[in-house]
């Protein structure tokens, strides 16, 4: 197993100071979620090219990820995107080798994921774990994903969403999916296993799609959160964070690299940043709205 880590003591021993001393001993947990908090991209999204070059999508469905992932970085997803997006890659993996999909993942994880993780996490994650917390990943995204991540991060508690497998491959069925209330359901049973006190524990997302895990703790902490978290984090008296190391990018696909021309990828590119900023002003109107009710 290979663990990520940061040689910077001075900043681990100094995050430790914020955190609340727990009474009567009680054993603590720090809850991740994953996609924007501990990475700076989308779990779910970021191997869309290694599946490519290794035959499981073609081009076309190849380039749909790469501008679904710039849609997801430069926008973010709301509760019925992240549905969509569910059903979307659930229906692609179908008939795809389980084994296949997790020997890309770890093969190409230094180059996909490892630069992506926040320094901040990094040392975030050991700063609890110099305090003898347990660290766990709960995430929306599927487990044949996140485990990798996980391993990379030596972090051994993972709660995430499950795909049905027949036979040794994905049937397209979803057998868990770790959103909104069952992420905060998920999160509790998780404490039970451990047996850790949520009072005294922390949980950390960006999404407003998490606000019900979030609740579910005592230390409940908004990690460069979406208009409606920061919202939610500030009308509560949640903390806040702003991870910056390293800043969040897309790198733009190539034409020659999914086989079209370039001026029907710069249509396509157009499209993707209209919608963007479409989306951005009807979230912007429904946000005013939610505050004027």
């Amino acid at each position: 197993m290979s663990t990520v880590t940061r040689t910077d003591t001075g900043k681990v021993h100094s995050m430790t100071e914020h955190f609340s001393t727990p009474s009567d001993n009680a054993r603590v947990a720090a809850f991740f979620d994953l996609d924007k908090t501990i990475i700076a991209t989308s779990s779910a999204y970021a191997f869309g090219r290694e599946f490519m070059h290794n035959g499981l999508i073609t081009h076309t469905e190849a380039l749909q990820l790469s501008l679904a992932k710039a849609s997801y970085m430069l926008a973010g997803h709301s509760s019925e995107h992240m549905d969509a997006t569910r059903d979307q890659l659930a229906a692609m993996v179908a008939g795809w080798s389980v084994q296949k999909v997790h020997d890309i993942a770890v093969e190409t994880m230094h180059t996909v994921v490892t630069p992506t993780i926040y320094a901040e996490a990094r040392d975030l994650i050991a700063a609890h774990r110099e305090k003898g917390h347990e660290v766990v990943i709960i995430s929306a995204s599927a487990s044949v994903l996140v485990k990798p991540i996980a391993e990379e991060l030596g972090i051994e508690h993972v709660v995430a969403t499950e795909l049905a497998e027949e036979d040794g491959r994905f049937t397209g069925e979803i057998l868990f999916y770790c959103k909104g209330a069952a992420k905060a359901e998920a999160l509790e049973r998780m404490a039970q296993k451990l047996g850790v006190d949520k009072d005294a524990s922390y949980a950390y997302s960006d999404s407003a799609t998490d606000i019900p895990m979030l609740k579910q703790v005592g230390h409940p902490v908004a990690v460069n959160p979406d208009r409606l978290l920061k919202k939610h984090a500030a009308d509560n008296g949640w903390e806040t964070r702003t991870f910056k190391d390293p800043v969040p990018l897309f790198t733009p696909p190539s034409a020659r690299e999914f086989g079209i021309g370039s001026a029907v990828l710069a249509g396509i590119a157009a499209l993707i940043v209209g919608g963007v900023l479409l989306a951005r002003q009807r979230n912007k109107s429904r946000q005013i709205s939610d505050c004027r009710a």
